[in-house]
């Protein structure tokens, strides 16, 4: 033993060392870990006690619930707006700053010389400068809401920098140490309107896409893949011009009118297939790459809403519901809050409560104390690709060389040198040819067609929301509305993006109002580009307000708008010719007839389990075929064993249906071989409701040249769906495995929540930091429960119902509402995603409006104080 007593000294003092080095380790690490919890919280905003803010006239409460989401209440209408700029600073400055850097095409000034192309695109649609020049187009009242709720945001700019304002700047300052964010500013907020009148614009994609197919396909095969709507089969909003608003039995859509008669493109003779296609891939590319900086875009951007009269209701008042579809992005778009006068009268009007921008006064959609609105997309044909004739810096212009309008912009690029970029623009608008590969592709082919040299030839683009308008103004008027005559109004005021509103009120009415800015054209249906260098197809005005589609209290006693047609064929003015196609529509009429059926009377519980429903019209449509396809076949086959699979199957893509997870694959194979591998790349199919349509109309010509493919064997529609079943049946054993019970949809169909900022950084770890997910969930494309996603890119959701809400005018405290990630835009705050996994599971949470139920609901209290 006594030999041993100096190596165990020695291990003693090796285990002494190693334990002092560990300690120390584990003190670093502690204080790391300190460091990197003090920077993330140190943003989190402050929730109760007092603060004190330099502007404020009268103490502001601000109460918040369990979900952390705001009712402020202030004594005058310039507190209440200086607060909520305040309060959305708390908790979402970051997002607002990043925000007004894409909307004024600065990004650069943020991330460096990677997004300079992003910043020219938004450089050369100008708008910043429209929102400039629509700050003065406000009335008074409405300038000084703004300009209080830009104080407000300042107050909280001036005591705030760096890490305390989001952890977000920390992440900056690694990359871009020098930033500092200036204040905000009254078109820092209206700049926002351009990029939802963006995201909302209708059909730019349709006519890209048209014109795209039109370098490589004839008119009818073009006329195949753009079905008219199918206005026998599914409803309208209206019956203004023959629409069928009651309809509720689905039918076979008929053959479109351009099928019939081979339209092709207005006038744009026959040009340089090649060229045209490369300028039309780079407006494709350039129109496809903004959205993703505010989610993804694509078919499913639309909406749902409907309202019920107080007739077929359970309380005897009407009950609304809406859940607008936007991209999936991290914070949610939306911002709940409430804004409360504390005596509402003439002096300070608002008793407002519902959804809104963060960087933005006031609520968007919701209710006051008499009325509740909802907003759905109307989807007007509101932007036109023009083919110009440019020599030099002039256009022709019938028949004369006309100068181009000419501006520099110079973008500032963090750690590089600044660009400049000159706008040209024609009496339509900005030449956007030189800013993508489709652009450029379209104007090539075109000039070839048209016998022009081909570096003359150039697109521009019309867009309504190009053109300085009230719109700014129109939330506040939305938000004091008493009545159907103050509501219509505030509409007229509301013209880009133009939007599907349903109203109802405390008295019982219900109604529907389309505003908006309408082109009216002198030629031309707007589904593809035209000539520019003529007037012949020039805008002419816009269909006058009073003439748009407007019901107020219709028989059925219900209004559904789902981005369906909002007026029949015989309509005499065009709002547009590329309507969605009114799947989600059909489902929600036949629904609600049927809750009604019987003298039933609806509950609030209704509407909300409707926006869940899951039901595929698409598969209703193709599932009977290979289950009969399949009974014929090899009882080996992959056809066959789908058939069993199918047959007993309802048609509805829970997350836990087994078939809901084999039909999406086979919808996926389906489009990828029998359209994608005869179409230019850029048009792949992304599936939704255009092509819901087009198989359909197919599905009654199975002699159809689409149903062919040498490779796969296929000489006809059945063959094709045979080898395309056998082929899914396959890859959906490899996706879920072997054993078919364990199969699910939302095992496939998974939704991350990704930070439209540094979500996809490429950076593992701060894309940790930032996003959230996978969620699994059920629906899908163009299904009422719109979870979308696009064949060419997976099963993952990219789409989705942005919120949800159920109000009730019988008793507003009984509404409900529920947003997709949650209050907070800080991430690691408790509220960053808190109501997701609600929202994921279809449930909704309580909405409190009058004093005594915000009292009652409020967690944390917060009183803003005048500055001694």
């Amino acid at each position: 033993m006594g030999e041993d007593r100096p190596r165990l000294t020695r291990q003693r003092s090796a285990f002494r060392a190693l334990g002092i080095v560990l300690a120390v380790v584990v003190l670093l690490v502690a204080a790391a870990g300190g460091i990197a919890v003090w920077t993330v919280a140190r943003s989190f905003p402050q929730t109760s006690g007092t603060v004190d803010v330099p502007g404020l006239t009268a103490p502001v409460t601000v109460r918040r619930d369990s979900a952390g989401v705001p009712q402020i209440e202030a004594a005058t209408a310039h507190d209440l707006f200086r607060a909520q700029g305040y309060v959305h600073a708390q908790d979402r400055f970051w997002e607002m700053d990043f925000r007004r850097h894409v909307t004024s095409g600065r990004l650069a000034e943020l991330f460096g010389a990677s997004q300079v192309p992003t910043d020219t695109f938004i450089r050369t649609l100008g708008w910043r400068q429209v929102a400039e020049q629509e700050v003065k187009l406000l009335d008074p009242a409405a300038l000084r809401y703004y300009q209080d709720y830009a104080d407000g945001v300042n107050a909280y700019l001036d005591r705030h920098s760096g890490a305390e304002l989001s952890l977000e700047y920390a992440v900056l300052g690694l990359q871009n140490p020098g930033y500092k964010p200036e204040h905000w500013t009254p078109a820092d907020s209206v700049a926002w309107l351009k990029a939802m009148a963006w995201d909302l614009r209708s059909n730019l994609e349709d006519e890209v896409d048209r014109a795209l197919l039109a370098t490589k396909l004839s008119p009818q095969q073009i006329a195949d893949l753009h079905p008219a709507y199918p206005y026998d089969a599914h409803p309208t909003i209206t019956d203004l011009g023959g629409g069928s608003p009651e309809r509720a039995t689905p039918q076979a859509a008929p053959e479109s009118k351009e099928a019939k008669s081979g339209a092709a493109a207005d006038g744009t003779g026959g040009v340089d297939a090649e060229a045209y296609r490369s300028q039309l891939e780079q407006v494709a590319a350039s129109v496809d790459a903004l959205p993703r900086l505010m989610g993804p875009a694509g078919d499913d951007i639309g909406s749902n809403s409907w309202v019920v009269s107080g007739a077929h209701t359970d309380t005897g008042k009407p009950l609304l519901a809406n859940d607008p579809h936007l991209g999936a992005s991290m914070p949610s778009v939306w911002y709940q809050v409430g804004l409360h006068c504390t005596t509402v009268g003439p002096e300070c009007a608002f008793d407002v409560s519902g959804f809104g921008f963060s960087g933005f006064p006031g609520v968007v959609i919701g209710h006051n104390d008499r009325i509740a609105w909802g907003f759905t997309n109307l989807g007007p044909d509101v932007a036109d690709l023009y083919l110009e004739k440019v020599t030099g810096d002039t256009y022709e212009y019938d028949g004369k060389q006309v100068p181009l309008a000419i501006r520099t912009e110079r973008i500032r690029v963090a750690g590089g040198k600044d660009v400049e970029v000159r706008v040209r623009s024609t009496r339509h608008g900005p030449l956007v040819t030189g800013i993508s590969d489709g652009y450029r592709a379209i104007a090539k082919d075109q000039a070839g067609k048209l016998g022009v040299p081909a570096q003359q030839f150039q697109l521009s683009l019309q867009w309504t929301a190009l053109t300085p308008g009230p719109t700014a103004g129109a939330i506040f008027a939305f938000d004091t509305a008493r009545d159907w005559p103050s509501f219509r109004a505030a509409a007229a005021q509301f013209q880009v993006p133009s939007q599907n509103l349903v109203y109802a009120d405390v008295d019982g009415n219900i109604g529907y109002q389309a505003p908006g800015s309408v082109p009216i054209r002198a030629k031309g249906n707007g589904t593809m580009p035209v000539p520019g260098w003529t007037s012949e197809y020039g805008w002419v005005g816009t269909i006058p307000y009073d003439q748009l589609p407007s019901v107020l209290n219709p028989p059925s006693g219900m209004i559904v708008t789902a981005n369906n047609a909002a007026v029949g064929p015989g309509y005499p003015a065009l709002i547009t010719a590329d309507w969605d196609y009114g799947y989600r529509a059909n489902e929600l009429q036949v629904r609600l007839h049927a809750m009604i059926a019987d003298g039933k009377k609806v509950t609030a519980a209704d509407l909300s389990a409707l926006q869940q429903d899951t039901y595929d019209a698409n598969a209703a449509a193709l599932a009977p075929l290979l289950v009969r396809l399949g009974g014929a076949a090899d009882p080996d086959s992959g056809v066959a064993h789908a058939a069993r699979l199918l047959a007993e199957w309802d048609y509805r893509d829970d997350g836990d249906s087994a078939a809901a997870a084999y039909f999406a694959v086979f919808w996926r194979t389906l489009l990828t071989d029998a359209f994608a591998t005869k179409l230019p790349k850029s048009t792949a199919p992304q599936g939704g409701d255009r092509w819901f349509a087009v198989v359909q109309n197919l599905l009654e010509r199975p002699d159809s040249g689409w149903w062919t493919d040498a490779k796969l064997g296929a000489t006809d529609r059945d063959s094709m769906l045979t080898a395309v079943a056998n082929a899914a049946w396959t890859q959906t054993r490899d996706l879920l495995g072997r054993d078919t019970s364990s199969w699910r949809w939302d095992r496939l169909h998974t939704l991350e929540l990704r930070n439209a900022s540094f979500g996809e950084s490429g950076v593992p770890v701060i894309e940790w930091l930032f996003n959230r997910g996978p969620y699994p969930v059920g629906g899908g494309s163009s299904i009422v429960n719109a979870t979308g996603w696009d064949a060419d890119q997976g099963y993952q959701v990219l789409r989705v119902p942005s919120m949800r809400m159920v109000i009730d005018l019988a008793d507003f405290d009984r509404s409900r509402w529920i947003n997709l990630t949650g209050a907070s835009g800080h991430a690691f705050d408790p509220h960053y995603a808190d109501q997701t996994d609600l929202w994921a599971r279809g449930k909704t949470r309580p909405w409190p409006f009058t004093h005594k139920a915000v009292t009652a609901a409020a967690a944390q209290t917060l009183t803003l104080r005048p500055r001694p």
